[in-house]
């Protein structure tokens, strides 16, 4: 069970002896071991960094493979089914002009949702029902009709009627484009301010356009069903903390799915939050139950990841991790345990496979057994939770590990067209998302929607990776980011650069490992670089947040001293003056990607001068004065908006990335 009582705001975690569960000794945190892969067992190089490919197995295809069955085609048409009429309850007088059919909800060929199909089927009532007495012809017909000819032609009038009904509500819901839910589902989904747009720490917003970042967070709670169904009380853990983060790149031309796994004790700086609390689902001051006190409206998270949750919610969590990733996360998603547990039962189940049976040091017994098997909800909960596993050495990396490969036949599954075009699954996985998330820009139309435009991705182009740490811990348990591995990761998914294991095969023979030279491709001649120009909308920054490398590229003595000197006026934190040992036809700010605010901002000191986005500046902003500089004015106030143009080469060569990357494949179906 995870220590949540470190990320409880107000309580902090004091061990004592009582608090140990009995059981062997615990093994040293460390790296998992497939972050220590030697070279030898890595990938081999793909053959084509990125796209769609033809020659790929989708997922859909990929499912079918492994169950050794063939997909199932849905039928296109329905027939109503006629329920016998009896002979001697059919009146011997009908009027034929009589409209015995019960009306049917008007349903609008474009609707925002789909019909609600149980609800059409309670008003329309039985097929083919009696009329009432009312509508019955009660006077005497001048000629008796013959009861043969009005009882055949009752049933089928009303059932070719029906039928007519019921084959256009099911092709409005077949039809591609159309599964869209009922809007009174979307109403009851509880809905959270979470998001931020236009913060200043989204990276090439431009590079992003189009690009789909859901945040989905597992929720740890004890309150209401959660503390049902074994996960723990709220008298072992108060409140709420986020127990797994995952940030989810669906890039513009969807032909790739990228999810980033965080590790809950990842080491972070104190973000400075509004309050949150997680009984009432509200910002603003929070009571604490057993002390009455009340907290300021802002406060500071502790240093661990899973406290930014705990203390600010939804809106903190996604500051930390938007400043992290640059990522600009635009749809929201935390899940609870009751949740979790439903939406596996939901889908039927999740299949895994285990190389060795699953004892947890406080779980207790998670699987009996090894190999392929079928885990309901509340097993597939301990699966994914467990973080004392007797036969793992890496504790929550152990755990990532295994939330990644789950999640990845997760994945499969509710892509598959078993579950897009089954209209009960359907309907069971957005009832759980009623009752049991809190959401940010997140409809059940955007759910279904994106699901669908999946459909055609090869298997092995969802990557699961996670943020590479350097697999030590500090004095307080926190696991250290490498930041510079982590900027790294995320410029290649920004940039859609191919990610190590990415391939455009079926099942793979073994588990997929990172390498770097899957990554390397041939270095382009200058030649085969191309300038391009972008116009980018910045914020201008405080010019004490910037540090600034002048550079003299012409031939004046002093002239860069003399331009530091004036930055050093306006408020920047200058660096020593040198020369450019290359050449420039004008002044030229350069700058690595995310730091595009402060470029404009030092940009507009120097009228008329050039913005390029180039790698290996980090955080330092260069300026390199041409023969066109004359003099330094002042930066506009900080928070000021402005239009630059930016140009940069265009890179035939991915981004480096670590070799020791953590990678899971969704095409590795391996159990090894």
């Amino acid at each position: 069970m995870s220590d949540g009582g470190n990320a409880t705001p107000g309580q902090h975690r004091v061990p004592d002896d009582g608090e140990q569960v009995s059981r062997a000794p615990r093994p040293a945190a460390g790296a998992a071991p497939w972050e220590r892969a030697p070279a030898a067992h890595r990938a081999p190089e793909a053959s084509t960094p990125s796209g769609n490919h033809t020659q790929g197995v989708t997922v859909a295809d990929l499912i079918a493979k492994i169950s050794g069955s063939t997909p199932a085609v849905e039928p296109t048409r329905h027939r109503a089914d006629v329920t016998p009429t009896d002979d001697s309850e059919a009146p011997a007088d009908f009027d034929e002009s009589a409209d015995l059919t019960v009306p049917i909800p008007v349903v609008a060929a474009y609707a925002d949702e789909v019909p609600d199909l149980e609800a059409l089927n309670r008003a329309r009532g039985p097929l083919a029902a009696n009329p009432s007495p009312a509508a019955l012809h009660t006077s005497a017909p001048a000629a008796k009709k013959k009861k043969t000819k009005t009882r055949a032609r009752k049933p089928v009038l009303l059932a070719g009627r029906s039928a007519a009904a019921l084959f256009a509500v099911s092709a409005l819901v077949l039809t591609g484009g159309a599964w869209q839910w009922q809007s009174t589902k979307n109403d009851l989904l509880r809905n959270v301010a979470a998001l931020d747009p236009n913060s200043r720490d989204i990276v090439d917003p431009n590079a992003q356009f189009g690009d789909e970042n859901f945040l989905i967070v597992g929720v740890d709670t004890r309150t209401g069903a959660n503390g049902e169904i074994g996960a723990g009380t709220t008298e072992d853990a108060d409140g709420a903390r986020s127990d797994t983060v995952m940030l989810v790149n669906v890039p513009a031309d969807r032909k790739r799915v990228v999810v980033v796994s965080f590790p809950r004790d990842l080491a972070i700086t104190p973000a400075y939050c509004q309050a949150w609390d997680a009984d009432t689902g509200k910002y603003g001051p929070v009571v604490d139950k057993n002390t009455g006190e009340t907290s300021d409206d802002y406060r500071y998270t502790e240093t661990k990841l899973n406290s930014a949750y705990a203390y600010g919610g939804p809106k903190c969590l996604v500051k930390v991790i938007q400043k992290m990733s640059g990522l600009s996360i635009n749809r929201f998603m935390a899940v609870d345990f009751a949740g979790f547990s439903k939406m596996v039962d939901a889908l039927g189940g999740v299949d895994v496979c285990s190389t060795t049976p699953l004892e947890d040091y406080e779980l207790g017994t998670v699987l009996a057994s090894a190999g392929h098997q079928t885990l309901d909800g509340h097993t597939a909960l301990n699966y994914v939770r467990a973080r004392q596993v007797t036969t793992e050495v890496n504790g929550d990396y152990g755990r990532i590990k295994r939330q990644q490969l789950f999640l990845s036949s997760l994945l499969r599954s509710i892509i598959s067209k078993d579950t897009l075009f089954s209209l009960s699954k359907l309907n069971n996985v957005v009832n759980m998302f009623i009752d049991d998330t809190y959401v940010d820009n997140v409809r059940t139309k955007d759910l279904v929607d994106l699901g669908q435009s999946l459909q055609g991705v090869n298997a092995g182009r969802i990557t699961f990776v996670t943020v590479p740490t350097t697999g030590i811990t500090d004095s307080d348990g926190n696991e250290q980011p490498r930041t510079e591995d982590i900027r790294a990761l995320f410029d290649a998914i920004i940039n859609d650069d191919p990610l190590p294991g990415e391939n455009d095969t079926n099942a793979t023979t073994s588990p997929m490992i990172a390498a770097q030279k899957t990554l390397q491709a041939a270095k382009p001649s200058p030649d085969d670089q191309t300038t391009q120009t972008e116009l980018v909308n910045a914020v201008t920054t405080d010019p004490q947040d910037i540090s600034v490398q002048v550079s003299n590229a012409t031939g004046q003595d002093g002239l860069a001293a003399t331009a530091a000197a004036a930055l050093r006026q306006h408020g920047f934190r200058v660096l020593d003056p040198d020369d450019f040992t290359g050449t420039v036809t004008a002044t030229t700010v350069m700058f690595s990607a995310g730091n595009e605010q402060a470029a404009a901002t030092v940009a507009a000191a120097f009228p008329g001068a050039k913005m390029e986005r180039v790698d290996g500046q980090k955080n330092t902003v260069q300026v390199v004065l041409g023969p066109d500089f004359s003099t330094v004015g002042a930066p506009p106030p900080s928070g000021s908006t402005v239009s630059v143009h930016v140009s940069h080469n265009a890179r035939s060569t991915p981004t480096q990335l670590p070799e020791d990357l953590t990678v899971t494949n969704a095409a590795d179906v391996t159990c090894e």
